[in-house]
């Protein structure tokens, strides 16, 4: 008999603060002045997954700058994969309520990976003109990317 007392007061207590939670963080968005689908896509696996990309690239890129230059190589394509990243994310939160589900972990590793791509193909163009075989290669590789990308969305 205590036992299923205590039981229900964990339920009614868990019950109680999701409901608070969610009304906080309506009443937090609205305030901000934040549409509701922005909240929704930040709060998606593909937008973490985006995230967790972008947080490791920042912390190699400070840690870089420790010991180098602005113009050190490594830097330059630190740099340029993040603000990749950066336009990817804002894709990411651009996307409708109704399409906020297909924000799938899934497509966020193939989000991840096409910048990975794309970086390639950015250093391969500062060694190489664009007609070099490998630069069309690697662009290839993008371009199934983005397809697959583009079916999903």
């Amino acid at each position: 008999m205590n036992g299923k007392i205590i039981l229900t007061s964990i339920l009614i207590l868990l019950s109680a603060s999701l409901c608070y939670a969610q009304t906080t963080s309506k009443k937090d968005a609205a305030q901000n002045g934040l549409p509701k689908i922005i909240n929704q896509a930040k709060n998606t696996p593909a937008y973490a997954e985006l995230l967790l990309r972008r947080t490791e690239r920042e912390s190699e890129l400070e840690e870089f700058l420790l010991n180098y230059t602005e113009e050190f190589p490594k830097v330059k394509e630190l740099k340029f994969e993040l603000d990749l990243l950066k336009k990817e994310m804002d894709k990411v939160v651009a996307v409708s309520a109704s399409e906020a589900g297909k924000l799938t972990l899934a497509l966020g590793k193939l989000i991840v990976r096409k910048t990975e791509l794309e970086t390639d193909v950015w250093n391969l163009k500062r060694q190489y003109s664009e007609d070099h075989p490998e630069v069309k290669r690697a662009r290839r590789k993008v371009e199934v990317y983005d397809k697959a990308i583009k079916e999903i969305l």
